[in-house]
């Protein structure tokens, strides 16, 4: 008994025609015919009761559909199970975040999955929610890391909620300590008498940390602005101004730089895992999605 018997016998108990069944599996209808007689020859019994227009099951027929429709649908599972490890082997993963993230989340996750999926190329898009959020839409991310709540209106997205980050202050130990000397932690109200060292517009530390200072009643002083998370921290570090960072960065990038807690309630943001909700990510950026979720 051959797997392609079964198909065409299959073919011909949906259709009940020879031609139509033929036409289905894209093969000549003769041929199919004879397979047909093969496997009923191999069986010991007629699968079908042939009359001019007219194409019934016998029993044998009856009893043998379910058991072939079983075999085939086994194997179209084995099939995509092995196409799917094959796509661990080789391939791309399209992963967009924030810079902050680049610079304090993923690597670790990243080597994790390198580790594992060698294969796997990693093709990482920095940017702003925003410009990650268009990037997901446009096709041309599998995954990114945004800052909730999502820019409105935003296209169809799924989105996990993957953690919350607590925000600090980073100054220079050269220059005096934001709030005063001796301060554990320093409040959003004390940035109005500090200079801040500012990202560029769009991106989601920018808004936060203005929206913030709005809420306390003043304007942020801008001493530099316009820079992605490196330079930020390299004007900090030469003492051209305070920034509000992720406590991730700070703990990772912190060298040649004061870390400051703000005071209660203090500054928050939650990051999420979004993918378009009409598509479902390749299987390689569903395992690195898992990853970051268990990590």
């Amino acid at each position: 008994m051959q797997f392609q018997q079964l198909q065409y016998f299959v073919a011909v108990a949906e259709t009940r025609h020879f031609t139509r069944a033929a036409d289905l599996v894209h093969v000549a209808q003769p041929s199919l015919s004879q397979q047909i007689k093969a496997l009923e020859r191999e069986l010991g019994a007629d699968l079908f009761l042939r009359a001019r227009g007219n194409i019934t099951l016998t029993d044998a027929g009856e009893a043998l559909l379910p058991l072939a429709r079983r075999i085939l649908a086994d194997a179209d599972t084995a099939r995509h199970e092995v196409q799917e490890l094959v796509q661990l082997r080789s391939g791309r993963v399209r992963l967009g975040a924030t810079p902050s993230l680049c610079t304090g989340l993923l690597p670790d996750v990243l080597r994790a999955f390198h580790d594992r999926y060698p294969g796997i190329r990693l093709m990482i898009e920095e940017g702003g929610s925003h410009d990650l959020v268009r990037l997901l839409a446009r096709g041309a991310l599998d995954l990114a890391l945004v800052v909730l709540p999502l820019p409105s209106p935003s296209p169809a997205l799924t989105t996990v909620e993957l953690l919350r980050e607590d925000l600090v202050v980073v100054s220079s130990p050269e220059v005096p300590a934001p709030g005063g000397p001796g301060r554990r932690t320093v409040r959003v109200a004390d940035l109005e008498s500090e200079p801040l060292v500012m990202f560029r517009h769009g991106y989601d530390l920018r808004e936060l940390t203005v929206a913030a200072c709005r809420a306390e009643g003043f304007e942020p002083d801008f001493a530099v602005e316009g820079g992605e998370m490196d330079a930020v921290l390299g004007f900090v570090r030469a003492g051209l101004g305070v920034a509000v960072v992720p406590r991730m960065v700070a703990t990772r990038s912190g060298r040649g730089l004061r870390v400051t807690p703000l005071a209660r309630p203090g500054l928050r943001r939650t990051i999420a895992l979004a993918h378009r909700s009409d598509v479902a990510p390749p299987r390689a950026a569903r395992e690195l999605q898992r990853m970051l979720l268990e990590r």
